[in-house]
């Protein structure tokens, strides 16, 4: 498959998209219409196309790597984000929309005060910004390596024109935008994985009724770990899930927004419901494909890379017919920008309504300053990954990711203790707490085995990072 070839249809599938945002945009701009698609999204459209945004172009390549090591475990820690995403449905929702939020981090400001607002909507815009960056970053350098480079277009040149392509079709249209082309997205998403699937069962010569004996009769179909020291224990997997799921998804502007622009409750929770089906769904069939790589690979004695996440990749672009090399290519752009175009509107939104005070602002002011800021997010996000790629360190793309995490902890804090006490905090120490909780938690955690008999920490870093924010949420407090 030539590289000519493989842009031509990468360029028509974005094609596809600026149709979806004319079509989403049409009737003119308006805040409401780019924050919440004015509160009218069909709720079965924002489910499908959430899986989009949930997954990304890491976990495309990470899940179906990961199984030769731990099998089908990880649906342990996927039971887990159901469990959270049923939290979220029951306690969360209900609060954003009683409250009418457009920043959900405005309900700090109604419970905890202005300086717990501002830092809370700080954290979203750091941990969300390199979040979305890395996530380009490590997708730009699969179409560096597969379509542009061999076009002779530099790494700043790819990055630039996949960052170009999501501000166009999103800058008008925002939010109502996002929810048709997520949609779009995930489609096309799940008719690449279809056909991964399809493409490695006939090189196997196996029929489809044949290949769930085949994956079940595997030596990675293992789904429970009941050993308590394991790593990937079924218990610390739930709560692990759980609570990654209550903090990077009901405490994100970017994953709640597009719950907020359902017509209203009910449908917004019937959303959350059948997203969760989907999503576990989704995840059994990526462990699948994952089982079916490394059987292939055993098959037909292909030395695999020693990375997990460079399997599929390899396999799909150096072994397989090339309609599984676009397939593949397609999937992991599609999932990717699924996942960065809602980001950016995201990064617009929280600014916009948490720092530039858009309440005061006539209409007119207001689409003005969102342009600007929209691009404002968009050059940013370029000047990270260019950073990213000036150092191409993986240890520190590890750190960068670790860091990601700990920013959510202080905003697990704050909600907890907003929501499970009456005390009013002094609102003036909260931004130095959010600055310590994670600081405190990092240097626990890095000696933990010393300080604690060998314990090390994992995912209980966030729920430690949560804890001692609301600790000195506490300490600094009063009865109400």
């Amino acid at each position: 498959m030539s590289p000519i070839f493989s842009l031509g249809i990468i360029i028509a599938y974005f094609f596809l998209l600026l149709l979806v945002s004319f079509a989403t945009s049409k009737k003119g701009e308006s805040t409401t219409n780019f924050f919440l698609a004015n509160r009218a999204s069909p709720w079965y459209v924002v489910a499908f196309g959430m899986i989009g945004t949930t997954l990304s172009g890491i976990t495309f390549v990470s899940i179906p790597g990961m199984v030769e090591k731990t099998g089908f475990t990880y649906l342990q820690m996927v039971l887990g984000y159901a469990l959270g995403y049923l939290v979220i449905g029951l306690f969360l929702l209900p609060l954003y929309y009683r409250l009418q939020l457009v920043s959900i981090y405005t309900y700090l400001e109604q419970r905890l005060g202005f300086w717990s607002y501002k830092t809370g909507s700080a954290f979203f815009l750091l941990s969300r910004t390199m979040s979305a960056a890395l996530r380009l970053y490590l997708v730009a350098g699969v179409l560096q390596l597969a379509v542009f480079g061999p076009l002779g277009i530099p790494f700043a040149g790819t990055v630039g024109i996949a960052i170009a392509f999501i501000w166009v079709y999103t800058f008008r249209g925002g939010m109502k935008t996002i929810i048709w082309t997520d949609t779009l997205q995930t489609l096309a998403m799940l008719v690449c994985l279809g056909l991964s699937i399809w493409v490695v069962a006939q090189e196997m010569h196996l029929s489809l009724p044949a290949l769930g004996p085949a994956i079940t009769g595997s030596a990675y179909a293992q789904v429970w770990v009941w050993d308590p020291k394991a790593p990937n224990f079924i218990l610390k997997q739930l709560l692990a899930g759980a609570f990654i799921t209550i903090s990077m998804t009901g405490l994100d502007q970017d994953m709640m927004q597009k719950n907020l622009s359902c017509r209203n409750l009910p449908e917004a929770q019937k959303n959350m419901f059948w997203f969760t089906v989907i999503l576990v769904l989704v995840n059994v069939l990526f462990l699948g494909l994952g089982a079916l790589l490394y059987l292939y690979a055993a098959e037909q004695g292909i030395a695999l890379p020693a990375k997990g996440d460079d399997v599929f990749p390899a396999l799909a672009l150096q072994h397989f017919p090339a309609v599984a090399a676009l397939a593949f290519i397609l999937g992991i752009t599609a999932i990717t920008y699924a996942s960065a175009d809602s980001a950016l509107t995201s990064l617009t939104t929280a600014f916009c309504v948490d720092f530039l005070a858009f309440e005061k602002r006539p209409e007119a002011q207001r689409v003005k300053y969102r342009h600007w800021v929209h691009l404002g997010f968009s050059l940013l996000l370029l000047a990270v990954i260019l950073l990213f790629r000036l150092y191409n360190d993986e240890s520190i793309i590890a750190t960068l990711f670790t860091l990601v995490g700990y920013t959510y902890g202080p905003l697990l804090g704050m909600y907890s203790f907003g929501l499970l006490t009456k005390r009013r905090v002094r609102d003036g120490v909260v931004p130095a707490l959010g600055v310590l909780s994670p600081v405190l938690t990092y240097i626990l955690s890095q000696n933990s085995a010393e300080w604690f008999w060998g314990y090390q920490f994992g995912f209980e870093v966030l729920l430690l990072n949560g804890l001692l924010m609301f600790l000195g949420l506490w300490l600094f407090s009063t009865r109400k």
